[in-house]
């Protein structure tokens, strides 16, 4: 479910959507237990800074993951030929994410909570391609995407999947700068905004 969460609402007396939903499924006020320290409201909150702090790193995490689920299997005759073709075309720049080099355990640890492990992974590869490989990958991508699913496939299937990798990893990268700001760090953000 998506809901719309404001921190802070403009109306202290009306609930907002997060609110709305705690109190119609579990058929409570916000306010119970009443003479309790941790009341439907506080989950409110509580549940809408965990939302804050993880959903938009992992939500690009788990967005990666389908950007390589829609590129042919290791293992597999069509995926032996794939990623031997992108590193013959990528370089030594695919060794990053090539599935010699990845193995599985990369998106397993993804798929339980490292952020970053994919994410800087596609950053380095994208990186490290020179233009003429970053053409000769997007065209190698482009090749094996399924056009009636997708509804793109040829070298501008492969480049809209090059875009799409690179911003969802630096989405995930960008995200992950968050573990280390203090709050003192974030309001020195807003009160320098303030007095510019």
């Amino acid at each position: 479910m998506i809901v719309n969460r404001r921190i802070g609402s403009e109306q202290p007396d009306e609930y907002d959507e997060l609110e709305q939903h705690l109190t119609q499924k579990l058929n409570v006020p916000l306010d119970w237990p009443e003479d309790s320290g941790l009341t439907v409201s506080h989950v409110a909150e509580i549940a809408a800074a965990a939302t804050c702090d993880t959903a938009y790193s992992q939500a690009a995490n788990g967005h990666l993951i389908d950007l390589f689920a829609a590129l042919p299997l290791p293992g597999t005759t069509e995926g032996k030929d794939f990623w031997e073709r992108i590193r013959d075309t990528g370089g030594s720049a695919a060794w990053n994410i090539h599935p010699v080099n990845m193995r599985g355990s990369f998106f397993d640890r993804s798929h339980n909570g490292n952020e970053g492990g994919i994410a800087f992974r596609v950053l380095n590869f994208l990186e490290d391609l020179t233009p003429a490989q970053r053409a000769a990958v997007a065209k190698a991508i482009g090749s094996v995407l399924d056009r009636g699913t997708i509804g793109v496939s040829g070298r501008y299937g492969g480049e809209l999947w090059l875009r799409d990798a690179e911003m969802s990893a630096w989405r995930v990268a960008l995200a992950g700068r968050r573990e280390f700001e203090t709050a003192q760090d974030r309001e020195r953000f807003f009160e320098a905004w303030r007095r510019a």
